[in-house]
């Protein structure tokens, strides 16, 4: 579930996660660890999505 959470459709993956632990077990609480994990995601897409633009913008034009 973690895995799930750390994708890039924010809040929407830390809803379902949060629901999915919900299910199993109802005295879960999880959507704080899941919307940690989620933004976790989006900090690492938004950081290597730079790297990758500092790196390959020279020889692309950009």
């Amino acid at each position: 579930m973690l895995g799930a959470a750390g994708i890039s459709a924010f809040p929407m993956a830390s809803r379902v996660v949060a629901k999915m632990g919900k299910k199993e077990d109802p005295s879960n609480h999880l959507l704080m660890h899941a919307v940690g994990a989620n933004v976790s995601g989006q900090i690492a897409s938004a950081i290597v999505g730079g790297l990758i633009i500092g790196i390959l913008g020279p020889f692309c034009g950009l």
